[in-house]
This record gives C-alpha cells, structure tokens and sequence, in this order.
C-alpha cells in the first residue's frame, strides 16, 4: 500500500466516565449511519470522558448530531496517514512538516498488525494550510 495522506475533521464529545457510555455513543453513531475513521477516549477531570470522533464523512455527523440534539464541537481539521508499517515510516513526513516550517503539536499511530498503520496528526489551525500544501494533499 503507498502511503495515503488526506485531510480529515475530528469532533469532540464529553460524557461521564462510567461503563457504557462509548458503547452507547458508538451504538446510537452506528444506529444513525456514521462510520468512523478512527475513535478515542481520554479522562478529563475526575468524571468526565472526552470522546473524540473521526468520522469518514464530517456532513452526515453534524448533521445527524443536530438531529438528535447530541452536543458535539467541532469540526476541527487534522491529518490522516496510512500507510505501510515499515522501520522509520514516519520519518519523510515528519522531516516534510519540519523543512515547511509546520509543528506537529498532538499525534497518534497504530499498526494495524498485517502490516498498514494508521496516523492522526494534528497541526495548529494557522499551520494547517502549509501542512497540506507541504504534503501534496
């Protein structure tokens, strides 16, 4: 696989930390059409869950989340690679990003276990567009 870049939105939800609240996030999401790229959690304070959702079409998520009266910020614009999982996979973006000028502030990667990763990158708003151009996506 060539390693793909494109740029994609990311929403954030809050609920409460307690069991089940991912699941029934992600079943009323699947329930109302919206697939996701990619789906994460972490604490905020000591009883609240922030849910970040990357929806492969943003359109159909804000739009059913209007719907549904579900409250969600966002969409704010990121970075998605894919690619072939190989020894220094990441280096050429990176060392692309960093010639441009542009910081990568946040990131997360994963292998997929046959050999593809998955890298959400995140790049401040005033960087994005030097992202994107630097990239070629």
């Amino acid at each position: 696989m060539a390693t793909r870049i494109r740029r994609v939105f990311y929403y954030n939800m809050t609920v409460r930390d307690r069991p089940g609240e991912a699941y029934k996030t992600l079943t009323r999401l699947r329930e109302l059409g919206v697939n996701l790229l990619g789906f994460a959690a972490y604490p905020v304070g000591p009883v609240n869950t922030r849910l970040t959702l990357f929806p492969e079409d943003s359109g159909i998520l804000a739009h059913e989340a209007k719907q549904e009266n579900l409250v969600v910020d966002g969409p704010y614009p990121c970075l998605l690679v894919q690619g072939d999982d190989e020894l220094g996979a990441l280096v050429g973006i990176h060392e692309t990003l960093y010639e441009a000028g542009v910081n990568v502030y946040a990131s997360t990667c994963v292998a997929d276990g046959k050999g593809g990763y998955g890298y959400i990158m995140y790049v401040r708003p005033d960087k994005f567009d030097a992202a994107v151009k630097a990239l070629g996506v």
